[in-house]
């Protein structure tokens, strides 16, 4: 009988603080009518169009883009097989 009216306690503990645990959600507060829902006000902000600095032209070709390294770079020989102490 003592574990039945412990265990029933515990339950009801449980719930309790389940219940007071969702009733602090402010979408369960207003699903429960506790509090009115204010009217959502969606802003328009229009974001100014990106700006690019202006790109130095290419000693390769014009409009290219701006070269990185050179392919020599990743298939060197000597790349492969020099080893330094």
């Amino acid at each position: 009988m003592l574990n039945f009216l412990l265990g029933a306690l515990a339950g009801a503990l449980m719930a309790a603080v389940a219940t007071i645990a969702a009733v602090r959600n402010p979408d369960v507060q207003v699903r429960m009518g506790l509090v009115r829902q204010d009217p959502t006000v969606v802003q328009v902000v229009r974001r100014p169009d990106p700006v690019c600095p202006a790109q130095a032209a290419a000693p390769g070709a014009a409009g290219a883009g701006p070269q990185v390294g050179q392919p020599e770079m990743l298939f060197a020989r000597r790349r492969f097989w020099s080893v330094a102490p």
